[in-house]
């Protein structure tokens, strides 16, 4: 355990050397104060989990969209162990998930704008929160856009401060891979964001597939931890998992569940921190997704704690039940 320790405080090490004299980046704006107090309940008390409906499929750039039929049928088997979402678009199908959330009692959603640059997308995701203002706590302006280099800071920052004012009530931020948020030229962007979502993959780290289950668990609560150095809102951990494919690099259910298990042990949630499951279902279609990162990508099709035909793998089965309902949003 003490050399994946080190390999783990080495990985962190060249990142945060960036910001390590600098000091964290804070957003105050008491126009969204009452929903990021909101935010910091859901935080707390409920359990997220990051969520594409599966009759979605994109391949070759052509979109099939959700259809609310099968919206209602993932959120229903999601509902006893989940009661906060986080999506990854507001339209193709999307915008039928707000109401089917309220009606199953959902405590909290989370609304993703795949393309933030695309006025359509904005105002879907705008719309939706002001039709539904108890439930939607916050909306994500891309997914790891600037990773993909699908935009540039300036841009998404742009986003960020025109959906600021038309909408100055609704929490607002933007998922990227946990080390871009140490950069220094992210600083202004930061400074815009009203919590913060970040991914964070122990699978990624070179050191992973021989490491114990708890070094992966300490190294997401370790990256928590510096970011909490460079940004003093809300950190809300959006991706951050194991797959069960392919056996070849050291994936399955097995070590999936224990991932989770240690992770729920290491990382308790509270008004300032918390976890997201990443993600809900299988997306068969995600092998030929394209990523920010060249080549083949297998895993991509494996994240989820549940497959594509609905049924719980191990780490679902080991979830504790939720024993209590929000009231209605």
């Amino acid at each position: 355990m003490q050399r994946f320790t080190a390999l783990l405080l080495g990985a962190l090490g060249a990142a945060l050397a960036a910001r390590a004299a600098a000091s964290a980046v804070c957003s105050q704006r008491p126009a969204a104060a009452h929903a990021i107090t909101g935010l910091r309940e859901a935080l707390q008390h409920g359990r997220f989990v990051a969520y594409q409906p599966t009759s979605l499929t994109v391949v070759d750039g052509r979109v099939t969209a959700a259809d609310a039929a099968g919206i209602r049928a993932d959120l229903a088997v999601l509902r006893p162990y989940f009661d906060s979402l986080i999506t990854y678009d507001a339209v193709h199908g999307a915008e039928n998930i707000p109401a089917i959330a309220a009606s199953l009692k959902f405590r909290a959603l989370i609304i993703g704008v795949w393309n933030p640059l695309n006025d359509a997308e904005i105002e879907a995701a705008a719309t939706a929160a002001r039709t539904y203002p108890r439930l939607v706590v916050g909306v994500s302006l891309g997914n790891e856009v600037l990773f993909s280099r699908r935009a540039e800071a300036a841009a998404l920052g742009a986003a960020v401060k025109r959906l600021h004012g038309q909408q100055p009530q609704l929490p607002l931020s933007v998922s990227e891979p946990f080390h871009l948020y140490y950069q220094e030229t992210l600083a202004p962007l930061l400074g815009e964001l009203d919590f913060l979502l970040a991914n964070v993959h122990p699978v990624f780290q070179p050191w992973f597939r021989d490491a114990p289950d708890e070094a992966a668990a300490r190294f997401v609560v370790n990256v928590v931890d510096e970011l909490a150095r460079a940004y003093c809102g809300p950190i809300l951990v959006k991706e951050t998992g194991v797959p069960t494919l392919p056996a070849s690099a050291g994936f399955s259910e097995a070590r999936q569940a224990a991932f989770y298990l240690r992770l729920r042990e290491e990382f308790a949630p509270t008004r300032e921190r918390a976890f997201a499951y990443f993600s809900a279902f299988d997306a068969p279609w995600r092998v030929s997704d394209a990523t920010g990162v060249p080549g083949p990508h297998p895993q991509e099709a494996h994240w989820g704690l549940y497959d594509a035909a609905r049924r719980p793998k191990a780490a679902a089965r080991a979830l504790p039940r939720l024993t209590s309902l929000p009231s209605r949003p």
